[in-house]
């Protein structure tokens, strides 16, 4: 088993890893929309959110070697499933390999954020 680590994802706020290689994949904790470089959360809706959710996602992804493509599952979190269009939008501009996904809403999110993601990628 590896753990993967960078600072261009937010750092985790509790006893976890970003995320966790072992079997062939890679398993990503969700991420909220930390803007990394100032730990605060992104500003702008769930358009902005969203965005900031998928580019953590994309550093982790980057750190292991891998790419959006080898993501195989997804697991989407949002505060109002209201947004979900809205999230699509943005979502759909990211995972264009169309991994197999859950999406939930009306939860209360880490540090009141409107969205997390998280990942199992193929290695």
């Amino acid at each position: 088993m590896k753990t993967i680590s960078t600072d261009k994802a937010p750092a985790a706020i509790g006893p976890y890893s970003q995320a966790k290689i072992a079997g062939g994949f890679m398993f990503a904790s969700g991420q909220i929309a930390i803007i990394p470089e100032t730990g605060e959360i992104a500003d702008g809706g769930i358009e902005a959110q969203t965005r900031q959710v998928c580019e953590n996602i994309g550093a982790l992804l980057n750190e292991a070697g891998l790419t959006y493509e080898n993501v195989i599952k997804t697991t989407c979190f949002l505060h109002d499933i209201n947004d979900f269009a809205a999230f699509n939008a943005i979502y759909s501009e990211y995972f264009t390999g169309k991994p197999a996904r859950s999406c939930v809403g009306g939860l209360d999110l880490p540090k009141g954020v409107l969205v997390e993601v998280e990942i199992i990628a193929e290695i």
